[in-house]
């Protein structure tokens, strides 16, 4: 069943909608939702909630690709469920490490500030666009994904130092696109 169809179930509020997305797309939310959290359990509530959420939100919404609009309501998911956990240790869980790294391209606004604004994902929608497939992919993995340098290892065939050195390169050439789009960094 194609995107197209499993909208209009959840259009016509089929309940089919939902398991016939779970069974297209539950590998691929508890991916995103594994790559954030560190719970197996917390994954599947991740991407049962992602679910809900989607029944909830078609009508009135008809996103054009049903894939993305759900990895980010998985990913918009697990970042919360973060920062709820991190809130209530007062230190507990950390985002991911790779907002880290990205932090040092972003000015007084945090992270997430910054990459939520329309412009700057823009800019960095094309940047990625204009990567070779490699690069685009461990730039992806990692900062879509927000996959540790092992996984990513591991999925590219490259040596964790490779990532590394190719992550340091990527964040240098998109701190230099940014800046000739008019971003102060």
């Amino acid at each position: 069943m194609d995107d197209r169809e499993l909208t209009g179930l959840f259009l016509a509020r089929d309940e089919a909608a939902v398991a016939e997305t779970e069974n297209k797309y539950g590998a691929y939310c508890r991916y995103i939702a594994r790559s954030i959290l560190s719970s197996e359990e917390d994954c599947e509530e991740c991407t049962a909630d992602a679910l809900a959420a989607l029944w909830n939100s078609i009508p009135p919404e008809q996103p054009d690709s049903l894939k993305a609009y759900l990895a980010r309501t998985v990913r918009n998911l697990a970042l919360n469920r973060v920062r709820a956990e991190k809130a209530e240790k007062r230190g507990g869980l950390a985002l991911p490490e790779a907002a880290a790294e990205l932090s040092e391209l972003c000015s007084d606004e945090s992270v997430e500030e910054e990459l939520d604004a329309r412009e700057m994902k823009r800019c960095i929608d094309g940047f990625a666009s204009s990567l070779p497939k490699k690069q685009r992919q461990v730039f992806v993995l990692r900062y879509w994904y927000l996959c540790p340098i092992e996984q990513i290892a591991s999925e590219t065939g490259m040596t964790a130092n490779a990532v590394t050195v190719a992550l340091h390169r990527l964040r240098k050439k998109l701190k230099k696109h940014l800046e000739s789009e008019g971003y102060e960094l």
